[in-house]
């Protein structure tokens, strides 16, 4: 296992213990993310798991039915994604995309688990569960996203920035430059 792939399931291993707690009225409540509900978040996140595994077999993406076993269809993108990253040639191969060309570890290790700690924020803060993230996904998503700059903000793309508080944490500083109000 490389450790691409162990900070993934470290990371996936987050959003799946808080999608475990949703609860059947959830589905449709209001998330930081002002277009979706909790449904729809989800889904966006098992599509983009899909999206980076069709990227690396060349081959069209698995549509997400966000009315369907949402978990159930977390759980096999997300083992579908850790089981590429675990073979070395798969994990190798060079994808492309809107971050140029680079190795699937590298695009999974960098987007994929950006958009993953992020969008854990986002569902427990939505469900009202433990909001606290892992520091070294805190720290691994800000080396990606920060040089991004406002590139970051694009149509479809995270809220404009909100200014952190003085005493903020990192965790807060993070969020708050994906234009998240903590």
């Amino acid at each position: 296992m490389s450790e691409t792939s162990d900070r993934y399931r470290r990371f996936a291993a987050g959003f799946t213990s808080r999608l475990a707690a949703v609860a059947a009225d959830q589905w449709t409540s209001p998330t930081p993310c002002s277009d979706w509900a909790v449904r729809d978040l989800v889904a966006h996140v098992i599509g983009i798991q899909r999206g980076v595994i069709a990227r690396l077999d060349g081959a069209e993406s698995v549509a997400v039915d966000p009315e369907g076993d949402l978990p159930e269809q977390w759980r096999e993108a997300s083992r579908a994604l850790g089981e590429a990253l675990d073979d070395k040639a798969r994990a190798s191969k060079v994808v492309g995309g809107m971050f140029g060309e680079q190795s699937f570890e590298s695009l999974v290790g960098r987007m994929v688990c950006a958009d993953l700690i992020v969008h854990t924020w986002d569902l427990a803060r939505a469900t009202g569960q433990d909001e606290s993230l892992d520091p070294e996904a805190v720290s691994k998503a800000q080396e990606f996203l920060v040089p991004l700059g406002e590139k970051i903000r694009a149509p479809g793309g995270f809220a404009a920035e909100v200014e952190p508080s003085a005493e903020a944490d990192d965790q807060t500083r993070f969020l708050n430059f994906c234009g998240r109000a903590v």
